[in-house]
């Protein structure tokens, strides 16, 4: 049967195996849609297969490499005795026998998860912990103790080396699928608003890999057109089943549409059965919303998406302190013949070295934000001048080519190193290393109730923002991502942020 996939999720949803229930939301005609789908295995194309082959043999490799040195280099190496080598082989297959076993129990080369999300190194990371845990167990029940260094040096070292081949073979798919390669064929279902900003929403991440080559939607040919998005409309959403059948989508998304109930999703459930190589995806009508606030309960058989409130206390919120204020003072110290150097250039460019600013923080609280300054002095009296040169939307001010930033400026900024004085305020406790951009009061004061949520947690010195294009976005996509980040705060989803930032600032793309 089809799977269903949550549109809304940075990762695919659809990671449940066996006859698991999945769900969206209750709604009627007009609402969001619901669903009651089934997970089975994925149908795998051709690319797919080669790409999860790579994957495996990738794992397999380093785990005999690992192994091997396991045996060469062990205390039992160096007793030269027959019995010592064949204990030390024993151990070794073993160690390998209880890592291939957890990545097979958590399905590390399904094909669903792989290359896309943060999931996939979810499961590795429980595979490893889990394989390390059943050795140890092992070993102590059988008071063996020569187990511990491959139990806390074999397994940890093949982590170390199988998480970095595992990023690099990705790169390598997202550039394909940057080039329009490896990408899966999906037919979009809904109202041409939700298809239009479905097709957006892949265009704008094609590291997902999805590309949408055909559209059903209420109004069928006729009335939408011959295209949403430069996408073909191939009927109404009575068709769905007989195009999806028909084509060569491997899966088709329904996003809200009027008319779409219960009902009506689960007999094109039904009828897809008879096309065993297509997958049916659901927008649940919570988008940016995912990761551990959503929550599956079924109710009397029906399965229900529980949605948690967003949480900034508790141990994760504490961790989170501490690793500002130790990375922080860890970049400062590293940092600090960098930033002697660029205060003595700004200096002699004239004028004070630091610029403050009053910016809005956590709860509406006010601080002052410090920067290497990069414009002349009393650049802030010309701004109504310039106020016809503006080239970013809402309450943003930007010019591309600003008269106001000296010689030493522009290279600050490119490379984002005229905010690196503001890891005092994180030492301070006013920012954190990873959160929504720090807005201006003036721009507060515009800020509709969803703009306000970005308040609910410490702006950062990176963010969403960051690495997704900086001053080249919009300003209903710098909210939509700070947005995002507040909705979905977690640990994991600052390392991951952190990580793509220093990319985000050796490239310099939208820095100005």
């Amino acid at each position: 049967m089809p799977t269903r996939h949550d549109l809304g999720r940075p990762e695919p949803a659809g990671v449940l195996a066996g006859p698991v229930p999945l769900a969206a939301a209750d709604g009627g005609a007009g609402g969001a849609t619901p669903s009651v789908a089934y997970a089975t295995e994925r149908p795998v194309s051709g690319w797919e297969a080669l790409y999860r082959v790579a994957v495996a043999t990738s794992d397999l490799t380093l785990l005999i490499l690992c192994v091997t040195a396991g045996i060469a280099l062990g205390p039992s190496a160096a007793q030269e005795s027959e019995a010592a080598a064949r204990a030390s082989v024993m151990a070794g297959a073993a160690t390998a026998l209880a890592v291939v076993l957890g990545l097979l129990f958590a399905r590390v080369w399904d094909a669903r998860v792989l290359g896309t999300g943060t999931y996939e190194f979810r499961r590795l990371y429980r595979a490893l912990i889990g394989s390390a845990g059943v050795l140890g167990l092992g070993a102590f029940a059988l008071q063996i103790d020569s187990a511990r260094p491959w139990v806390f040096g074999v397994v940890p070292g093949f982590a170390a080396l199988c998480l970095p081949a595992r990023y690099g073979l990705r790169k390598l798919l997202h550039s394909r699928r940057v080039r329009g390669r490896c990408l899966v064929p999906v037919l979009a279902v809904g109202s041409e608003p939700s298809v239009a900003d479905l097709v957006r929403r892949t265009q704008r991440d094609p590291h997902f890999g999805w590309r949408i080559t055909g559209a059903c939607v209420p109004s069928g040919t006729g009335g939408a057109g011959t295209s949403i998005e430069g996408v073909p409309v191939l009927g109404d959403l009575d068709a769905v089943a007989g195009v999806a059948r028909r084509g060569q989508h491997r899966i088709v998304a329904v996003a809200p549409a009027p008319g779409w109930g219960p009902g009506r999703l689960q007999q094109l459930a039904w009828q897809l059965e008879t096309a065993p190589s297509v997958e049916l995806a659901v927008d649940p009508g919570l988008m940016e919303i995912a990761g551990p606030r959503l929550h599956i309960a079924p109710v009397d058989g029906l399965p229900m998406l529980l949605l948690s409130m967003p949480r900034f206390t508790g141990v994760a919120r504490l961790l989170k302190n501490v690793v500002d204020r130790a990375g922080a003072f860890v970049i400062l110290l590293l940092a600090a013949p960098v930033i002697v150097a660029v205060a003595v250039a700004v200096r002699l460019d004239g004028g004070p070295v630091f610029y403050r600013q009053t910016r809005v923080g956590e709860n509406g609280r006010t601080f002052r934000m410090v920067k290497f300054r990069s414009m002349a002095v009393g650049a802030d009296k010309h701004v109504a001048a310039l106020a016809g040169s503006n080239e970013a939307a809402g309450p943003l001010f930007k010019m591309r080519h600003d008269p106001r930033i000296t010689r030493v400026g522009r290279v600050l900024r490119k490379y984002s190193i005229d905010e690196l004085p503001q890891l005092f305020n994180v030492l301070c406790g006013s920012m954190s290393l990873v959160g929504p951009r720090p807005p201006l009061p003036a721009e507060v004061a515009t800020y509709g109730p969803d703009a306000r949520r970005r308040l609910l947690v410490r702006p950062g010195m990176t963010g969403l923002w960051q690495v997704s294009g900086r001053s080249d976005l919009s300003w209903e996509e710098s909210v939509r991502l700070d947005l995002r980040y507040v909705e979905n705060w977690t640990l994991a989803l600052d390392a991951s942020i952190l990580w793509k930032t220093a990319g985000a600032v050796l490239r310099g793309r939208g820095a100005y």
